[in-house]
């Protein structure tokens, strides 16, 4: 392509020289409405996935939002899209991780920001067991974090945007793909919180990691999918304070809360297989 073209026109170029028929973007705020008004056309059915908060964006171009979390499929409903309930599946690659030692007892992954008002009490209710069990702690801050304690940020009114002195004492970077496994793999415990924004749906992606990779997920109390379920595959609190106790009393009995992790892997693997998943995707885009 002549000159310094645009990374969408150079997607659009890519697209219309594989000659693709159907377009499944897990990008949609990036790549929204009017990107799709753009493709070539060769492409005849177009899906995207969005389980988040996405402000104004507009999807309504796509023939189907995908989604697992009902509430959130309901809010684009309203916007004007056609919603699918769509579930991720478990990576193959899970299958390597955790069959060793498990020296972390409580491993957290994920995002930190305005958006997670109630998991972040939480993470600062468990963060003060540290003194006594091993915790991890890698965390995505918002940008707005960042700058909060920064040495500008000292000086601006973003005390509530700061981590508390107990979470940002054992905080270290996030992590991504087999890295992310791994750790996975060296946690007894995963704890797990929903965004506000979530309603009483469950299910974010790092309860399909951790239960994958064999740990034992312990996550907020709500409405999960198939195969998750308090006492059976998993555990569950209902408040910042209860996650602390129920971690607490998981490590006390191990032997036990082992046995829980081993069958939500067994389920979940049996549940949202990939074979499955490709079985469900074809069925969507035969039906938009």
């Amino acid at each position: 392509m002549p000159g310094k073209p645009t990374l969408e026109a150079i997607l659009l170029a890519q697209i219309e020289h594989h000659r693709t028929e159907v377009f499944y973007n897990l990008d949609p705020v990036r790549y929204p409405s009017s990107f799709v008004h753009k493709l070539p056309g060769c492409v005849r059915k177009t899906l995207c996935w969005r389980a988040a908060p996405s402000g104004n964006a507009d999807l309504t171009a796509y023939g189907a939002v995908l989604g697992n979390f009902p509430s959130i499929l309901d809010s684009w409903r309203r916007a004007g899209c056609r919603a699918e309930l769509f579930f991720p599946a478990l990576d193959p690659s899970m299958d390597e991780y955790g069959h060793g030692d498990r020296p972390i007892d409580v491993l957290f992954v994920g995002g930190y920001s305005r958006h997670h008002t109630i998991r972040a009490k939480t993470l600062e209710q468990v963060a003060r067991l540290a003194a006594t069990m091993q915790i991890v702690y890698c965390l995505d801050s918002s940008r707005l974090t960042k700058l909060a304690e920064s040495r500008i940020g000292a000086w601006l009114p973003l005390q509530k945007h700061r981590r508390p002195e107990a979470i940002a004492r054992i905080a270290k970077p996030p992590v991504f793909g087999r890295q992310l496994y791994d750790l996975i793999g060296s946690a007894k415990i995963v704890l797990n919180g929903a965004i506000d924004m979530a309603g009483t749906d469950r299910g974010n992606m790092r309860c399909f990691e951790a239960m994958g990779c064999g740990a034992l997920l312990v996550s907020d109390a709500g409405t999960y999918p198939d195969g998750m379920q308090a006492g059976i595959t998993m555990e569950t609190y209902d408040s910042p304070e209860k996650a602390s106790e129920m971690i607490a009393k998981c490590l006390q009995d191990w032997p036990k809360s082992a046995a829980v992790a081993e069958r939500g892997r067994a389920r979940v693997r049996e549940v949202y297989g990939k074979d499955s998943q490709w079985e469900h995707f074809v069925d969507l885009v035969a039906r938009i």
